[in-house]
C-alpha cells in the first residue's frame, strides 16, 4: 500500500446507517471530515434519522428498503431543498450502491440475512469491506470467502471480538487472514471472549420467565434489540464462532470460548510458545470501527482510553452450556456444515422476532432453533441461490413452529367443556 493511498480521502458506502453500527460509523467519520467522504447510505424504515444524516453528510445516493419509505424521504428532502440526493429502494438498489465504482470502502452493517446480497456484491467488486453483518459468513461462509479470494477484496472484521483477534495477529497474517495458515505462524488457539449477557448469574430455571426488556438490558454494550437477545442466549457468540472459522481459516477445535463478564478484554490469541496476546479497551464499537476504517493507519475514535486504575477485575469463567444451549447448538452447526449454519441463522431470526413480540418464551427460542436445524441439516448448499432458497424454507418452517407454540398456549387457557357448562 502506497503512502498516497493511506492519506487520500476514502469514499464510503454505509449499509445500515441508521442502526447502532451505522450511527457509530458516522460518529467516527464526523471526527475526520478530511479522511472520509460519505457517498451513499441505506436504511430500513427510519426515514427521520436518514433524513438528518442526509442533511449533515450530503451523500450522492440513499436507499430505503421499501418504495413507501423512499417516497417519504424524497418528499422531505425536496421540502428541504436537497434535490441532488438520489433516492431509490429495494435489494437491487442496495447491491448497486455496494458495488458502485465511485465507492472504495463499504461498511456492511445491515442486520440479518437481508444484508447478504449487498455485502457479497461489495466483495465481488473488490472493495474494502468492513464486515459487521456476521450473517454473511454464517449463511454462506465458503461461498463468501471464495469471492473474497477471487476478487482481492479486503475483508476487515467489525465485531469487537473478531476485530480484537485480527489486531492480535502478526501483520503478515492480517494481510491474508482468510487464507493464512495460523499454525504455520506460531498460533495455537483463538480465545473468543463473551460477557455472558444479562442472565449470566440467573438461575437456569428462571430463564423461562424473562421478558424482552430484561433480555435487551445488556450490562456492558449498547446494541439493537435483536443482537441484545442473541447476547442473552449467547447465540451471538455462536454466530461469532462460525464467523471466526471463516475469517481466520481455522477449524472449530482451534476456537475456545471464554466468559469474561467485564467485556474489557475483547478477545485473545494464544501462541505456541505460551504467549497470549489480548486486545483491550472500553466496550465501545467506535474503537473497532475506527481501526477498520483507517487500517493500517490509527486514528481517533472518540472513545476514552482504558483506565486500568478504575478496572475492578478481570474475571474468566467456563461456559455453562445448560444455560446457553443455543451456543452449543451453534458450535455443533459449525461442525456439521453450511446447511446447518444457514438453517440456524434463519430460524434464530424468526424465533428472536417472535420472542421480542411476546409470542413465545425466552427458552422456546432454542426449541425452534434446534428443531429447524435438525430438519434441514442434510440439505445441499453450493451457491447463493441455494442459500436464499434454504433461508426462505427454514423461515417458513420456523414460522409454523412459532404458530404451534402460540396454539398450545391458547389451548391451555381455554376452559374445558364442563367448566363452560357450569
Amino acid at each position: 500500500m502506497s503512502i498516497e493511498s493511506l492519506y487520500k480521502s476514502r469514499n464510503l458506502c454505509i449499509l445500515g446507517s441508521t442502526g447502532s453500527i451505522g450511527k457509530s460509523t458516522l460518529d467516527v467519520v464526523r471526527l475526520h471530515p478530511d479522511k472520509f467522504n460519505v457517498l451513499s447510505l441505506s436504511a430500513n424504515s427510519s426515514v427521520d434519522l436518514l433524513f438528518e444524516q442526509c442533511i449533515e453528510f450530503n451523500p450522492e445516493h440513499v436507499v430505503m428498503v421499501t418504495k413507501c419509505h423512499a417516497d417519504q424521504l424524497l418528499e422531505r428532502l425536496k421540502q428541504a431543498g436537497e434535490v441532488n440526493i438520489n433516492v431509490t429502494h429495494g435489494v437491487k438498489a442496495l447491491v448497486d450502491i455496494a458495488k458502485s465504482p465511485s465507492t472504495d470502502t463499504v461498511m456492511a452493517a445491515i442486520v440479518g440475512a437481508s444484508g447478504l446480497l449487498p455485502t457479497l456484491a461489495a466483495v465481488e467488486a473488490g472493495k474494502k469491506v468492513l464486515l459487521a453483518n456476521k450473517e454473511a459468513l454464517v449463511t454462506s461462509g465458503a461461498i463468501f470467502i471464495e469471492a473474497v479470494k477471487k476478487s482481492g477484496a479486503q475483508l476487515l472484521p467489525i465485531d469487537s471480538e473478531h476485530n480484537a483477534i485480527f489486531q492480535c495477529l502478526p501483520m503478515n497474517v492480517q494481510q491474508q487472514s482468510v487464507s493464512c495458515q495460523l499454525a504455520e505462524n506460531g498460533i495455537n488457539k483463538i480465545l473468543l471472549t463473551g460477557s455472558g449477557g444479562p442472565f449470566r448469574t440467573l438461575n437456569n430455571d428462571e430463564l423461562i420467565n424473562v421478558t424482552p426488556e430484561q433480555a435487551c438490558a445488556h450490562p456492558n454494550w449498547s446494541m439493537g434489540r435483536k443482537i441484545s437477545v442473541d447476547s442473552a442466549t449467547m447465540m451471538n457468540k455462536g454466530l461469532e464462532f462460525i464467523e471466526a472459522k471463516w475469517l481466520f481459516n481455522i477449524e472449530p477445535e482451534d476456537i475456545q470460548i471464554v466468559l469474561h463478564p467485564q467485556s474489557t478484554i475483547h478477545s485473545m490469541v494464544q501462541y505456541k510458545d505460551g504467549s497470549v496476546i489480548a486486545q483491550m479497551g472500553n466496550p465501545d464499537m467506535r474503537t473497532p470501527i475506527a481501526h477498520a476504517l483507517a487500517f493500517p493507519e490509527r486514528i481517533e475514535s472518540g472513545v476514552e482510553p482504558l483506565d486500568f486504575f478504575n478496572v475492578a477485575a478481570f474475571e474468566f469463567e467456563a461456559v455453562d452450556f445448560e444455560k446457553y444451549p443455543n451456543l452449543k447448538l451453534a458450535i455443533e452447526a459449525c461442525k456439521n456444515g453450511q446447511a446447518a449454519c444457514t438453517a440456524l441463522n434463519a430460524a434464530n431470526e424468526v424465533a428472536v422476532d417472535a420472542f421480542l413480540n411476546g409470542l413465545i418464551k425466552f427458552t422456546e427460542i432454542f426449541k425452534i432453533n434446534e428443531t429447524s436445524v435438525k430438519k434441514f441439516v442434510s440439505e445441499r448448499v453450493n451457491s447463493i441461490d441455494d442459500v436464499i432458497d434454504l433461508d426462505a424454507r427454514v423461515r417458513e418452517f420456523s414460522d409454523s413452529l412459532v404458530a404451534s407454540f402460540i396454539e398450545n398456549v391458547i389451548d391451555k387457557v381455554k376452559p374445558d367443556s364442563e367448566d363452560v357448562k357450569r
